[in-house]
């Protein structure tokens, strides 16, 4: 694996600026207001051919009973404890505060390697000011700026000089499959990450919206190896307001159009609900594979109709693609957790199954040929030869005289046999009639 780096410090230092200039993209959501920032926030740098993951924390706040800023600095501690190497920043503008000493104090306790970095030095004339950190006890300080990146040169060459050798592994995250876990706020999203990992990896509150950018977490247990990514809930464009909550739906958007399998997470006490079938056709429009996991399933007073009952509404809602498997979890006792993603697994492998061309017309023609298309205007539709395309997802062309006579439901007809004879549960088809 590679040498882990933390970025901590107190709130709105410029940590998560920084950290998104590491990676060269703005993968974490800034702004101007503190405590945006909640969850460890993973990613991978590189400096003079020195490749080593990077972690954004949330800011460090002592002496808080708020709820979030509690939960911060568990995750704060938990990141120290992972890194090799640590960056303290500060922030030359408001000066050295009292909460700057504890957050000393507290890397000096974890006996790490760590670097003072003094941020948002954008011109020469802060230099002068910056004298005063060190009072802090540090040898020396590196003067950057976040925001345009001066002084960050002489601060990573100082680093990758910290870092330990370790044995690189060769990194598997563009190889590994993507499951995406979305739905509405407070579902249960981040608590089924933690359920999986078994730790606290990310935030969790009962207050809606705790999540807010999306975050990538390898997952390698009982032989499953996949990248899992948390997403902040989705909730109607109406009822966004601020800029925070549409930055961190824009992401979660965005983290579908990368997903390989989506995990479409439902509260079992709120039911399927329009909001959940904005996601679902978010979802489908993107071809993704999905599964669906209807959570606190335990918190239901049940009978022995219930799953069936619960089950049913919801194909009917989602048809005509409803071959989509549907699983009752509880990611608070961890109730059939390991098998959404399992599940999820084997989603993944049909959305990439291959079907050659002889085998698809050996046993698609003559169900075709028993069940042709109807005649349109006295116009008889001859289907000649079919074959799957060369597609990321499931596509598949059919060769005949007359495509433009051939109407929706000989098309669904068509991909219920697909389906029928070929796994494809979980993921959606799309079918192209086209003239021989």
């Amino acid at each position: 694996m590679y040498p882990v780096v933390a970025i901590v410090g107190r709130p709105n230092v410029g940590k998560s600026t920084f950290f998104n200039r590491l990676l060269g993209r703005r993968e974490a959501i800034v702004d101007a207001i503190s405590g945006v920032t909640r969850d460890r926030h993973y990613g991978l740098s590189e400096w003079n051919g020195r490749l080593f993951s990077i972690i954004d924390t949330g800011g460090y706040i002592t002496g808080s009973e708020d709820q979030f800023e509690r939960e911060i600095r568990k995750q704060v501690s938990l990141a120290i404890k992972e890194a090799d190497v640590l960056l303290f920043m500060v922030d030359v503008r408001t000066g050295l505060i009292a909460m700057d000493h504890q957050v000393a104090q507290l890397l000096r306790e974890s006996q790490k390697s760590a670097l003072l970095v003094v941020n948002k030095v954008d011109s020469s004339k802060y230099l002068p000011q910056a004298v005063e950190f060190y009072s802090l006890g540090f040898d020396r300080y590196y003067c950057l700026s976040s925001s345009n990146g001066s002084g960050s040169g002489e601060l990573l060459d100082a680093l990758v000089s910290a870092l330990p050798e370790k044995e690189i592994e060769k990194d598997a995250s563009d190889i590994l499959p993507k499951f995406t876990i979305v739905g509405r706020p407070n579902s249960g999203k981040s608590t089924l990450i933690n359920a999986l990992l078994g730790e606290d990896r990310h935030v969790v509150t009962h207050i809606a919206g705790t999540t807010r950018d999306a975050m990538q977490v390898p997952y390698r247990r009982f032989g499953l190896e996949c990248i899992l990514v948390d997403t902040a809930g989705i909730r109607k464009k109406s009822r966004v307001t601020e800029d925070l909550e549409f930055y961190s739906v824009m992401r979660a958007v965005r983290a579908i159009e990368y997903a390989d399998v989506c995990l479409l997470m439902i509260d079992a006490q709120r039911g399927w609900q329009a909001q959940d079938m904005n996601i679902f056709r978010l979802i489908e429009k993107n071809r993704k594979g999905l599964v669906i996991l209807i959570n606190k399933w335990d918190t239901l007073e049940k009978d022995s109709a219930t799953l069936k009952t619960y089950e049913k509404l919801i194909r009917e809602k989602i048809a005509p693609f409803n071959d989509v498997p549907i699983l009752f979890i509880s990611a608070l006792t961890k109730q059939r957790v390991l098998k959404g993603l399992e599940t999820a697994m084997k989603v993944f492998e049909n959305r990439h199954q291959k079907i050659k061309t002889s085998r698809l017309n050996e046993l698609m023609l003559p169900i075709i040929h028993a069940s042709p298309p109807p005649a349109l205007r006295g116009k008889y539709i001859k289907i000649k030869y079919c074959t799957q395309l060369p597609t990321f997802t499931p596509q598949f062309a059919f060769f005949c005289n007359t495509p433009q006579y051939i109407k929706e439901p000989y098309k669904r007809f068509i991909e219920n046999q697909l389906r029928k004879i070929f796994n494809f549960r979980g993921v959606p088809i799309t079918i192209y009639f086209r003239k021989k």
